[in-house]
């Protein structure tokens, strides 16, 4: 294989999904096709509004020996370089409806808090972001260079979620946070439905293609299910969803082994930092639960060299900027594939039509060109 170049791509977990049943309607009960519908009717009439590249990974499918290998390319989405601007940003615009008087908050470990800082500049509101002390300066500051004020908390990114909740309390700030909880899931379906944004995007540069496999990372599992819901308004056909998470942070897996929400104990932060996650979030949870065919779970060292392979052209014709959160979905693949077990469980074949999210590019610069030099 010259892609692995001898080397084996490592994953450390896979499962089955033993309650799988993929039920379009109730899918679409949890993010409504109106929802959904509205999010793309907004966002494509921003000033700055175009659909990110849809690329092909053609040297890794003929590798892998599958037809097509898809790969889109959300570091070229606004100026934000993640796909996290389609939701925090809509639901922003969404829940202060351009109130002036508004000031929205939120914690985040990077991308997220970015996308509610440019939606509240966008409209003119001010912004209060906290962040872990695991949070590089570098993130901290992109936000702050779209206007927001940025609090470091000490601790993980559950203490800066429960600082922000605090804080926002006292002060009447409207959160607006992707992670839903109790009587708290309106503002998440609304950044979900934002980033489904991508599938209808996704569905005008297929031609008439159809895909049969969707790997997809998950952090509290936000993107996965957006991109679940969305493959249930647009696509005709079911595809195979698989979920990849840090071996160290495999919330969603351990919730689908038990078939109820578990929690994890992080016991050491992964490089894929957006993913990094105790414990899916209520409301992509309801989703994932019934539509997630299989999880895999991974360790961080082939991270820098999918990233590096990215960069240099070596999948596909196009160099590409892929961050540490967009390498996994690649990995998971190849990984898949180098397993006769799995590949036959997946039904990876010469007929398969496998979609890729590259959820983000350089978003830390820093790390991105350390990752590249190891």
């Amino acid at each position: 294989m010259n892609i692995s170049n001898g080397q084996l791509w490592k994953y450390s977990s896979f499962i089955q999904n033993e309650n799988h049943s993929f039920n379009k309607d109730k899918i679409l009960e949890i993010i409504t096709k109106e929802q959904i519908d509205d999010a793309y009717l907004t966002i494509s009439n921003w000033k700055s509004y175009n659909p990110t590249p849809l690329l092909v990974l053609n040297k890794l499918s003929k590798e892998l020996s599958l037809n097509k290998i898809y790969y889109k390319d959300e570091s070229k989405r606004f100026d934000l370089k993640s796909f996290k601007a389609l939701g925090g940003a809509y639901a922003v615009e969404k829940i202060t409806k351009g109130n002036k008087n508004t000031t929205v908050s939120t914690a985040t470990a990077g991308n997220h808090g970015r996308s509610v800082a440019w939606g509240a500049q966008r409209l003119g509101l001010k912004c209060k972001i906290f962040i872990s002390e695991f949070v590089s300066d570098a993130r901290g500051k992109a936000m702050e260079a779209l206007g927001a004020d940025v609090v470091k908390v000490k601790g993980n990114y559950e203490n800066s979620l429960l600082e922000c909740i605090k804080q926002s309390t006292d002060n009447n700030w409207q959160i607006v946070q992707d992670v839903a909880w109790k009587d708290y899931m309106l503002v998440p379906t609304l950044t979900m439905a934002g980033y489904s944004v991508m599938m209808k995007e996704i569905i005008g540069q297929i031609n008439d293609d159809e895909i049969t496999h969707i790997f997809l990372q998950a952090g509290v599992g936000g993107m996965a299910g957006a991109m679940v819901a969305g493959s249930a308004r647009y696509l005709k056909n079911i595809p195979k969803i698989i979920v990849v998470e840090p071996d160290s942070a495999a919330c969603v897996m351990e919730s689908i082994k038990s078939g109820k929400i578990q929690k994890v104990n992080i016991l050491r932060e992964s490089l894929m930092g957006g993913m990094s996650c105790g414990e899916p979030s209520l409301v992509p949870w309801e989703i994932l639960k019934n539509s997630v065919d299989n999880c895999i779970s991974l360790p961080d060292d082939d991270i820098a060299r999918a990233m590096k392979l990215f960069a240099n052209g070596s999948f596909g014709n196009d160099r590409i900027i892929a961050g540490e959160n967009s390498a996994p979905g690649v990995i998971s693949l190849i990984a898949s594939c180098n397993d006769q077990n799995i590949k036959n469980t997946l039904n990876l074949n010469a007929d398969s039509n496998v979609l890729l999210i590259g959820c983000e590019g350089d978003t830390d610069q820093e790390m991105y060109k350390k990752l590249l030099k190891d």
